[in-house]
């Protein structure tokens, strides 16, 4: 019984560091690509002071896509996995740069409060998405 214990604490450290990394990307700096390939000519800067960000932008992008229909029950289930993925990558990417996780941590709070709101109205919720998605591109590295 002990054994299995052991087992199934190994397997759910071992998964939920895979999680975290795929969530928050590696802190070590990617080896450079080839100057030939065509992924090195067209790929466009993701990355941020705070690492890669791009899972968090397309929950976001999706929240942003159901305001637009309308679709604020939806809208609302789906930024909760925004707002759990930021909570969980927190502890990795805030020492990064502090100031720029919190501009997003306050927009993305403003998002849910607009979406949790009790009467939540398509424009208040659109224009959180709208400060939203402008935090995150604020944070791209320019090349």
């Amino acid at each position: 019984m002990r054994t299995l214990q052991n087992m199934v604490r190994h397997v759910a450290i071992v998964s939920a560091i895979a999680l975290l990394s795929i969530a928050t990307g590696c802190s070590k700096p990617a080896d450079k690509p080839n100057a030939g390939t065509p992924s090195a000519s067209v790929a466009a800067p993701s990355g941020s002071k705070l690492g890669d960000l791009s899972a968090f932008r397309t929950i976001a992008a999706d929240v942003s896509a159901l305001v637009a229909k309308n679709d604020l029950p939806a809208a609302k289930t789906r930024i909760k996995d925004l707002e759990s993925a930021w909570d969980s990558a927190e502890a990795g990417i805030k020492p990064r740069a502090a100031s720029d996780w919190h501009v997003l941590d306050k927009a993305i709070d403003r998002s849910l409060d607009a979406l949790r709101s009790s009467t939540p109205k398509q424009s208040d919720c659109q224009a959180a998405m709208g400060e939203l998605m402008a935090a995150f591109d604020a944070m791209r590295v320019q090349p």
